[in-house]
């Protein structure tokens, strides 16, 4: 489905130009790009109210956010069965992205599902290479059901790298035999880390402010580090079997070059008999739902976002 786009042009331009600026990363350190990041996010509005509690533990490290007036007896200490809670990969290209970067976005998240949301911290390239982020992310959530949370009131959520780890999750899980969670939402995900070969990649590259080929390049690289050998099929999600994984909410903006990926794993995972909700944003680009405090895009984005996740843990939308 395709979303009318509501901001002025004049408007989306000068956000263009912007992300395009800063995100401009080639020569660029790893501290560097991760110094950029962090002051974007400290230049955007934060909702009033958010609780924070941070969790360090082995073999996990992560956060806990509660925007106000959320379903909080759904996010008591300790867990039980019965907590409903949404596990969030950020993005950032496997090199940058943090608890405290995102902190914004999953409160966001938490307010429009009115569910507590656990942010992942796991381990950044190129001081960690493959597998180390995956690791993490099935650590983030064997943890979960470690503490007593039922994997039917669990959803995994992720943008960019962040969605390609939650899918890369998933299959690992399932072919391990483990349970699975409720659904995923995935934003703008890598569906196919290693032949990035979408027809978008072509067709947006003068249009998208956030990505290109070449920078998608350099991620991998920086991430596979000297890895030896053949790279491992997981890092392709869109070349695996898709059988079996809950049911997917995915958006992409049109004007990203990740659009092709989006719209490839969602023909995908119908064919192979799952449910797959695609939407895709008209003049938007990778992560234009970070900033939901200045685009209404990215507001309706979350709003819908929050739907899905409701329905998936079986709470009341009928009022909505």
């Amino acid at each position: 489905m395709l979303y009318p786009s509501t901001t002025p042009i004049p408007q989306l331009q000068t956000i263009e130009a912007h992300l395009k600026s800063n995100n401009n990363y080639s020569g660029k350190s790893a501290q560097e790009i991760r110094a950029a990041a962090a002051e974007s996010a400290r230049q955007l509005p934060v909702l009033d109210g958010v609780k924070i509690e941070q969790i360090v533990t082995e073999p996990f490290c992560g956060e806990w956010v509660r925007a106000e007036g959320g379903f909080l007896q759904y996010s008591t200490w300790p867990l039980t069965p019965e907590n409903k809670v949404i596990l969030y990969f950020h993005g950032g290209g496997f090199v940058s992205g943090s608890c405290a970067i995102y902190r914004d976005f999953a409160a966001r998240i938490s307010a429009a599902s009115g569910i507590a949301v656990l942010t992942a911290e796991y381990r950044l390239a190129p001081e960690f290479c493959y597998p180390a982020a995956n690791e993490d992310c099935l650590a983030a959530y064997r943890w979960l059901l470690a503490q007593g949370v039922s994997a039917g009131n669990i959803v995994v959520s992720g943008d960019s790298v962040g969605a390609t780890l939650a899918l890369m999750t998933l299959i690992t899980l399932r072919d391990q035999g483990e349970e699975l969670p409720a659904g995923v939402c995935l934003l703008s995900p890598h569906a196919d880390l290693i032949h990035l070969d979408g027809e978008s990649y072509d067709s947006r590259a003068g249009i998208d402010p956030t990505g290109s080929r070449e920078a998608n390049q350099r991620m991998l690289e920086e991430y596979m580090g000297d890895y030896a050998g053949e790279w491992p099929a997981l890092l392709s999600p869109l070349r695996l079997d898709f059988r079996g994984l809950p049911p997917l909410f995915i958006q992409a903006g049109d004007h990203e070059v990740l659009l092709s990926d989006a719209e490839r794993l969602a023909e995908q995972a119908r064919a192979a008999g799952n449910t797959a909700v695609l939407e895709i944003w008209e003049n938007m680009w990778c992560g234009f739902q970070l900033l939901v405090a200045l685009l209404p895009e990215a507001q309706q984005a979350i709003v819908n976002m929050g739907t899905f996740i409701k329905r998936r843990l079986l709470l009341d939308v009928s009022q909505e």
